[in-house]
């Protein structure tokens, strides 16, 4: 298994000026952290893409800083912070709130990754870079879409989606790849399928001395323009059933996805075993995958009635 090490942009600047960012976060007042159950209240099953909602801690060093309708996920180390997933344009100024209102300086944050390439997850991703000054990390095939703030041709949804502000990519990232900002480790896992260029992101937790391994699975689902047939391209249902394969066996104690209500998160929330199910990323790519063959199924159907 690969590890690069990932340095935070600027890093001379930020040496030079060291005293001065120790008094600035030497002032920060205590993280106030909202519960889930708390997050319950605001937020419902289906909600809208930009309604807020309040951050909350999901598992020791990580948080929920999304949107009530989409999520965004914030680790935090000793030296550099990481954010998965930017939401919409106007999201990214809810995102960007959240973390704030924990505690935490968004200069702080040093790494950006993506889940995959839609405007409704990485929509704001300009809009963060630019605040936080963070790389950003991708993989290949999304690399060029968020470059050009474009859909590609290669999306079973291309054409579908509105143009995003493009986003200077620092570097890309290849399945089993582990990432490595100060303490803090994360490896991608290819799930391409939703887009080309999807990935879902596995780290481990800890919380005193209870460590647990989280997942956050890209959205998987089977969502296409009406003239696209996944039936009409073998290779990518073939990558699409690899990459759900990797998601079932991966390790995985707290499952998240970058729609909420893909795993349920609030009936899970208000349910009380909370978030944490060994068995969710497997029971996940199992429904993901029904979903594929119905749908292939589907298309079968209607060419055999043509």
């Amino acid at each position: 298994m690969s590890v690069r090490r990932i340095l935070p942009a600027g890093l001379l600047a930020i040496a030079v000026t060291l005293s001065a960012y120790a008094t600035e976060t030497a002032t920060h007042s205590p993280p106030v952290v909202a519960t889930g159950a708390e997050w319950t209240r605001h937020c419902t099953k289906w909600d809208k893409w930009d309604k807020p909602g309040p951050p909350y801690r999901i598992h020791g060093d990580t948080y929920y800083v999304g949107t009530c309708g989409i999520a965004a996920i914030l680790i935090v180390g000793d030296d550099g912070h990481i954010l998965i997933d930017s939401g919409t344009k106007a999201g990214a100024g809810i995102v960007k709130r959240n973390v704030q209102a924990l505690g935490f300086s968004l200069r702080d944050i040093g790494l950006l990754l993506s889940s995959h390439e839609h405007f409704d997850h990485v929509g704001g991703m300009a809009k963060l870079q630019q605040s936080t000054g963070a790389r950003v990390m991708t993989s290949k095939a999304a690399a060029s879409v968020m470059a050009s703030g474009k859909d590609a041709p290669g999306d079973p949804q291309f054409g579908m989606h509105p143009p995003m502000a493009p986003v200077h990519v620092d570097g890309t990232v290849s399945d089993g790849e582990t990432l490595a900002l100060g303490n803090l480790r994360i490896t991608a896992i290819a799930t391409p399928g939703h887009t080309p260029g999807a990935l879902s992101w596995q780290w481990e937790s800890c919380e005193a001395d209870q460590c647990r391994m989280l997942v956050y699975a890209d959205s998987l689902s089977p969502v296409s323009g009406k003239a696209y047939r996944f039936g009409d391209h073998p290779d990518y249902v073939a990558a699409y059933r690899a990459g759900l394969e990797r998601l079932a066996t991966a390790q995985c104690d707290i499952l998240l996805t970058p729609h909420p209500s893909s795993s349920g998160m609030v009936e899970r929330l208000s349910s009380d075993t909370g978030l944490e199910n060994s068995s969710a990323c497997a029971s996940y790519a199992r429904s993901i995958g029904v979903r594929l063959d119905k749908r292939l199924a589907r298309e079968r159907a209607e060419n055999d009635g043509r």
